[in-house]
């Protein structure tokens, strides 16, 4: 029971990462195509400015829970994904840099250059983490040790790119949302435009994506064994049809709250259908590393509830009083 709470736990603090950080990586792809003046550009950045680093807490507890309650699939998975993770890592932190840095000096090639750093630091970690979730969906070849037998060619397969352009798509369209409640003018008209460019595109790879998910794993044998949970796909589905039907009527706040839903409930779907298992194997189905051989002791699952029990609301409560005491700062109405 510990076990399976935990995994749920840890699929949606993955979830609630890709919902808050999504929008701010996704900024930083689309700021070249929003932004076409210097001020515009300070004002895109800015529209992520006091929410940026807050959101990245998330990435780092979706990380500290894989360590503690899951360590063998965190050994495994940064084993079989060392390389791609510490591109995303330095990528972040070039993201950063060029973030908090951009506006110390004057001079346009010292912009530019902050600039690219923030598109580049933004584009890798869109891309990778689609790669490696559709791999850990996919399954890698984990021997009987939990040693991963392959390298970074391995992951770059048909549905890993797949995985990897869908997520790129879907944090695009989710910054290009909160732009247009962030901006006014020339601006936030682009943003709009490239809303409506996206959302088939990310559309398009949904349907993609999931009818490789049905040849490429075994995402959809819980469903099949469990008709109700079709719930999930489904709301999903709605998620993103919501998104276009309230851009149409003019409702950008709707519609940015149904690209948080898609979010969510795509990131469900596959956390859904990977149960039991953490890591499947491709070489034996046995190698895989589940819930249950790869968690930590009980006791160690109960402190670590009882922290997070306390914790947890306490983070989003903080966050929620960042985001309302920052947001008419640099936002029109929702």
């Amino acid at each position: 029971m510990l076990e399976t709470v935990w995994f749920l736990l840890w699929g949606i603090l993955w979830a609630v990462y890709f919902m808050v950080g999504g929008f701010d990586l996704g900024t930083g792809v689309l700021a070249p195509f929003i932004a076409k003046t210097d001020a515009e550009k300070q004002k895109v950045l800015g529209a992520i400015g006091p929410f940026w680093d807050g959101n990245e807490v998330w990435l780092i507890t979706a990380g500290g829970v894989t360590f503690a309650a899951f360590p063998a699939a965190y050994a495994a998975l940064f084993s079989a994904f060392y390389t791609p993770l510490m591109i995303v890592l330095f990528a972040l932190i070039v993201r950063a840099i060029s973030l908090e840095f951009r506006d110390r000096r004057e001079g346009g090639r010292w912009r530019a250059l902050c600039d690219t750093g923030v598109f580049v630091g933004s584009f890798l970690p869109c891309l990778l983490f689609g790669v490696a979730f559709a791999n850990i969906f996919r399954g890698i070849p984990l021997d009987g040790e939990g040693v991963y037998r392959g390298n970074l060619l391995t992951l770059l397969n048909p549905y890993g790119l797949a995985g990897g352009l869908f997520f790129l798509a879907l944090f695009a369209l989710h910054g290009a949302g909160w732009q247009v409640l962030k901006l006014d003018g020339a601006a936030s008209e682009r943003a709009r435009a490239l809303t409506r460019l996206l959302w088939p595109l990310t559309t398009l790879l949904a349907v993609i994506f999931l009818l490789l998910s049905a040849f490429s794993t075994r995402l959809w044998q819980n469903y099949a064994a469990f008709p109700a949970l079709f719930v999930v796909p489904l709301l999903a589905v709605i998620a993103i049809l919501s998104i276009r039907v309230f851009m149409a009527r003019g409702r950008w706040g709707a519609s940015f709250l149904a690209s948080l839903a898609t979010i969510l409930f795509a990131v469900l779907f596959g956390v859904i259908g990977l149960y039991p298992n953490l890591l499947p194997s491709t070489l034996d189905p046995a190698f895989s590393i589940s819930i249950y051989n790869g968690a930590s002791s009980h006791l160690t699952l109960r402190i670590m509830l009882a922290v997070a029990l306390v914790f947890v609301p306490v983070v989003i409560i903080y966050q929620g009083w960042v985001y309302r005491l920052f947001w008419s700062s640099s936002s029109r109405t929702l």
